[in-house]
């Protein structure tokens, strides 16, 4: 099983955060058990702040075996066609075009999705399986 993962469940862990960082360091650990965890170029960029260099970034993803997977135009046309409908059918501007790659990542190179932000992608990506 491939588990792709969000942001904010890897910042649970890396920063760390007392609330939601045991929740989410169990779900890597089941992830891990259950087979590969991956996380798309999106997902690296938005990490890159919160570590000095990319060396401490990357060996931060390899202590909790993650790979990094990247997203291909499909990926990307998928994910600007929902938020073009979310744009249309009235959607806040909070939500930037990178939440919709995350998804769009998520739904073709995974079979399950960790995040705390279960609203948003239960609506724009009911066919994820989120744990999470």
């Amino acid at each position: 099983m491939i588990t792709a993962v969000d942001t904010s469940v890897l910042l649970d862990v890396f920063l760390p955060d007392e609330r939601h960082g045991p929740t989410s360091k169990e779900w890597l650990v089941e992830a891990y058990d259950a087979g590969a965890i991956i996380v798309s170029h999106v997902v690296y960029a938005e990490l890159a702040p919160a570590f000095p260099d990319r060396e401490a970034l990357d060996r931060a993803l390899r202590e909790v075996n993650v790979v990094v997977s990247p997203i291909d135009s499909d990926m990307a046309h998928e994910a600007g066609r929902r938020w073009g409908r979310y744009r249309q059918s009235g959607g806040a501007r909070d939500r930037i075009i990178t939440d919709f790659l995350i998804g769009a990542h998520a739904v073709a190179a995974c079979d399950r999705f960790l995040t705390r932000d279960r609203g948003f992608f239960a609506s724009y990506f009911p066919e994820l399986d989120r744990n999470g």
